[in-house]
């Protein structure tokens, strides 16, 4: 898992809590806060997503060609 994605799963809840907080308070403010910072998390969190799969799908084309790539020498 890449630290991205646990980076923005943390501010994703952060948000969660703060924009809660701000309903029940009501504080506009802190709402606002709260959901800007849920969406950077899920953001954040996306693009780790595409950071493991990348790596997923080099790792798969490695482990299938056996990690030796043999090339013609002339």
């Amino acid at each position: 898992m890449d630290k991205d994605r646990i980076e923005g799963k943390m501010d994703d809840i952060k948000g969660r809590v703060k924009r809660q907080v701000g309903e029940w308070t009501g504080d506009e403010n802190t709402q606002a806060e709260g959901a800007a910072d849920q969406a950077k998390g899920k953001v954040q969190n996306a693009f780790g997503k595409a950071k493991d799969a990348v790596r997923d799908a080099a790792d798969d084309v490695k482990d299938r060609d056996g990690g030796d790539r043999e090339e013609d020498v002339a």
